[in-house]
């Protein structure tokens, strides 16, 4: 799966000949291919795709991309010298590069040796990968799947006495058993008092009877990342957590039928949060209710207070409000959804009525 033609389309309305992608993530949006850093370089014209990589990863790229030139760099010819060559080759002259990822370092060396003006385009490929298409998607409900096992089956060890740092571990360990390639990001296991930080790093501190654990995690499945929470309680909650963890879902639910193409992502937001604020909660719920889920974790768009601007159909975000009462506990509830005209279609299937393990 690539992109190289979606991008090489919409060139002309972004007043571009190409796109240099030198970052990870829009190299492989472009090329279906993924390497780490600053291992290979796409570029995409009106007059053809090009990939350039070293020797560690030439063949794999010939095996993997489709639809682009491939070319090898090495000691005397390295990426700035094949760039040249198809710059001269098309003759393009107004070249998109990514202004929110590449370093000064890198845009002084291509500005100053590239024989093409280079134009801001971070904002046009984000753009273009807020859409996501069928292949897409199948990819991010698969994703979505695999972490739904592995919650199926850690739900059956929680226990009082296991570590949050254990649960972490088995976790990522069942992800990769049921088909991931990695994580989207470091699973975060917050239980008790740690649970009111909505980032928490997982510890040595055991899981007790009559707390919340809080359970953020995700993987990767074919370059596509899913993304959930669920909180559940060790023993039985008290009144109040109850409380607690019937307003965020309810300020979820609230989300996601305010959830739909063409509504802002302060809209969207905005649903969630009256709902917690009209409990008396307001204060404890500092982050957004979602953002971008794709080929990163966080990308475009966002469904945060100060996104004025309407979220496109096909467009994937999280559903994720929380309460966090600091040194107490925490609840947070997420899932994963898609924007569509009149509503969203909802990837997470696992249950979000309180759990008591």
């Amino acid at each position: 799966m690539n992109h190289f033609d979606k991008i090489a389309a919409a060139l002309p309305a972004a007043g571009l000949d190409g796109v240099l992608l030198t970052g990870e993530h829009n190299r492989f949006y472009a090329s279906g291919f993924a390497s780490t850093g600053a291992d290979g370089v796409a570029l995409v014209t009106q007059k053809g795709n090009f990939f350039f990589t070293d020797s560690r990863y030439i063949e794999a790229v010939e095996n993997v991309v489709e639809n682009a030139a491939i070319g090898m760099v090495r000691r005397g010819k390295g990426y700035v010298a094949c760039i040249n060559e198809v710059i001269e080759l098309t003759g393009i002259k107004r070249v998109g590069f990514e202004d929110e990822t590449m370093t000064v370092a890198g845009h002084r060396l291509y500005s100053e040796t590239l024989r093409a003006e280079l134009l801001p385009a971070s904002a046009f490929m984000q753009n273009l990968r807020a859409r996501k298409d069928a292949r897409e998607l199948e990819c991010l409900e698969q994703a979505q799947r695999i972490a739904e096992k592995a919650l199926a089956q850690i739900l059956t060890e929680l226990r009082p006495g296991i570590t949050e740092k254990e649960v972490a571990a088995r976790l990522q360990y069942l992800m990769l058993h049921f088909g991931a390639e990695k994580m989207s990001f470091d699973p975060i296991v917050a239980g008790g008092p740690n649970g009111s930080m909505p980032h928490a790093v997982p510890t040595d501190r055991e899981l007790r009877s009559g707390e919340f654990v809080t359970m953020d995690f995700g993987c990767v499945y074919r370059g596509y990342c899913s993304d959930m929470t669920r909180t559940v309680a060790i023993g039985q909650p008290t009144e109040e957590m109850k409380k607690v963890y019937d307003t965020v879902l309810s300020a979820q639910l609230a989300g996601l039928a305010a959830a739909r193409a063409g509504a802002t992502g302060a809209e969207i937001d905005g649903a969630a949060r009256r709902v917690i604020e009209e409990a008396g909660y307001g204060e404890y719920f500092g982050h957004s209710f979602g953002h971008g889920v794709g080929v990163e974790i966080h990308e475009s768009p966002s469904a945060a207070p100060g996104n004025d601007q309407s979220l496109p159909a096909g467009s994937v975000i999280s559903a994720e409000p929380g309460i966090y009462l600091p040194g107490r506990f925490g609840v947070r509830i997420e899932d994963v959804v898609v924007l569509e005209e009149g509503g969203c279609r909802n990837i997470t299937r696992a249950c979000k009525q309180l759990l008591c393990i």
